[in-house]
């Protein structure tokens, strides 16, 4: 399975998203002291019910022709699958298959039919994951609603079966936290139900890396750069292998701040792990502007 690969890719997918927009949607700052509460979501956004089938066809025009013809031939072998047993082995197929074209949407669809039948914990998060993943990857806020409506599905019947998880805890959080910025579901005062999932495993965990990090983008939505600060810094320091993505939003947060040297050293550090050349050509610009 191939989910680093589409993890970076959703990374990166996001990173271009907040390079061209400068300004992230969904919670905004209203004045609360922590970063993460009383927040007020945006405008809801027309929405379909997004299938394995729609996610399929969008990703086979992504990937081209020649890699979707095995996936096509797999799909052909489903439709005409008679036996559960079978039906079951090419479904799993199906999802490696997407896993390895690195395409989290139809890989999630097929992960969630898994888990349907198998009903275990761990299918469950997989398909979890892959829909949040999905999520991130599509930057599409039409398909959106869909995915994070599946992803907390799935998490909900993941902590059913192990109610203290936290990485079931976090990965509902995240995608409550996805809903609620499309404007979706919790309305008025106090904090989001997925702000509140995501304190929760912070306060159970204090270096919890994907908690600290989704903490952290919600405490940029509300324009709250020194709390999102020590976020970064925590997935920073107590993440192995941090990548390339908190030191670029750490980098935002300085620029924010005024802390120029700050901002330019986590700049050079994100574009020395960036994968993608394009954003290197925008991390040199903002480089070459702060020393200016």
């Amino acid at each position: 399975m191939h989910k680093k690969q589409i993890v970076v890719i959703a990374a990166v997918v996001a990173i271009m998203g907040f390079l061209y927009s400068r300004d992230l949607v969904g919670v905004k700052k209203s004045g609360d002291g922590d970063g993460h509460t009383n927040t007020t979501a945006e405008q809801k956004r027309p929405a379909v019910n997004v299938t394995v089938e729609m996610a399929s066809a969008a990703a086979k025009i992504a990937i081209g022709a020649s890699l979707a013809e095995q996936i096509n031939h797999t799909e052909s072998q489903l439709k005409n699958a008679g036996d559960e047993g079978l039906k079951l082995s090419l479904q799993k197929k199906l999802a490696q298959q997407w896993d390895d074209v690195n395409q989290p949407a139809p890989a999630a669809f097929y992960y969630q039919a898994i888990a349907q039948k198998q009903n275990t914990f761990g299918d469950w998060v997989t398909a979890g994951d892959h829909f949040n993943d999905a999520y991130r990857f599509e930057q599409d806020t039409v398909s959106q609603p869909s995915y994070a409506s599946n992803a907390i599905a799935c998490f909900e019947n993941a902590r059913k079966m192990q109610p203290a998880n936290l990485d079931a805890e976090t990965g509902l959080g995240v995608a409550y936290v996805n809903q609620f910025s499309l404007g979706i579901g919790q309305t008025g005062g106090g904090p989001p139900k997925g702000v509140t999932l995501l304190l929760d495993v912070v306060g159970k965990d204090p270096y919890n890396i994907n908690a600290n990090f989704n903490l952290g983008m919600l405490a940029i939505t509300s324009r709250q750069y020194d709390k999102a600060v020590q976020r970064f810094k925590t997935v920073i320091a107590h993440s192995p292998k941090a990548g390339f993505e908190p030191y670029f939003y750490l980098a935002e947060c300085y620029r924010q701040l005024g802390l120029k040297p700050e901002a330019i050293a986590a700049y050079q550090k994100s574009r020395d792990l960036m994968p993608d050349t394009t954003i290197d050509k925008k991390i040199d610009g903002y480089i070459k502007e702060l020393k200016n």
